[in-house]
């Protein structure tokens, strides 16, 4: 019994000791992301500062949780979107882990739809469980794909005589086909392997002008240079999205906000 009761003893010690290390870590990157200009816009307590669909958002363990339930299959997709303003040049950090079936997505520079309530229409850097979109840049209600995980792209401006087309013209297979791939950031499954399926995973956009970058674990995925300006947008609002389908559950934490 006594001997029991040492290995218990034991074992709960080093599991203070790693609950202990890991907080502290964690401690220490809020504040290193603090000294580099980045402000929280998530409390990690309540949904103070954002607007969505209370069947689907929620504060859980200090996270933002969007999650589908068999009961709750969703029609359309569905934001909470961030109640700060309309950034125009900034860098946003966020971690997110996702359930295997899940699809969901960061927006920004978005506005919202006209009688559709909490969609938005904008760029999206694309979240998934599966790993086989996570990182590139699709527009949501829009351009559909303008950059596979992998490309750098530019995307280019339309000849006056096409602006009055509507932009199903130019797409084709859910991408926007006036989009020029100009390099490579590697072969998508070796990106991938960058991604943790099932964990926490550190997404980063820097955004500025016209030049959108997706960072995951610090790695870059996708680099799009909008030169379309009928279709660009260079500000809008901010929002996390649960996407139609399956039952699904995602998770965001540590959201930072720095304007440039």
């Amino acid at each position: 019994m006594n001997f029991k009761k040492q290995i218990l003893t034991k074992l709960f010690l080093l599991i203070l000791v790693i609950a202990t290390a890991i907080s502290c870590k964690n401690q220490k990157e809020k504040e290193q992301t603090a000294a580099e200009g980045f402000t929280s816009i998530f409390n990690g307590k309540t949904l103070d500062g954002w607007h969505g669909d209370s069947t689907y958002w929620r504060v859980e363990d200090g996270h933002l949780v969007g999650e589908i339930t068999p009961s709750t299959i969703l029609d359309r997709n569905t934001f909470i979107i961030w109640q700060g303003g309309s950034p125009e040049n900034f860098e946003l950090k966020l971690e997110y882990r996702i359930s295997e079936r899940g699809n969901s997505g960061i927006n920004y520079r978005s506005e919202k739809v006209e009688g559709v309530p909490f969609a938005l229409r904008g760029y999206q850097f694309d979240l998934d469980g599966t790993n086989r979109y996570t990182g590139q840049n699709y527009e949501e209600r829009g351009r559909t794909t303008l950059a596979y995980r992998g490309q750098i792209v530019v995307l280019n401006e339309l000849e006056d005589s096409l602006w009055n087309e509507p932009l199903s013209t130019f797409i084709e297979n859910n991408a926007w086909t006036k989009a020029e791939v100009t390099g490579s950031l590697g072969h998508a499954a070796e990106l991938n392997a960058n991604i943790k399926s099932g964990d926490w995973n550190l997404c980063h956009l820097v955004v500025d002008g016209n030049r959108m970058k997706h960072y995951v674990n610090g790695v870059l995925m996708s680099d799009v240079t909008d030169n379309d300006s009928k279709n660009r947008k260079l500000q809008g609002m901010i929002g996390v999205q649960v996407h139609v389908g399956p039952p699904m559950k995602v998770e965001f934490r540590n959201i930072w906000l720095k304007n440039l």
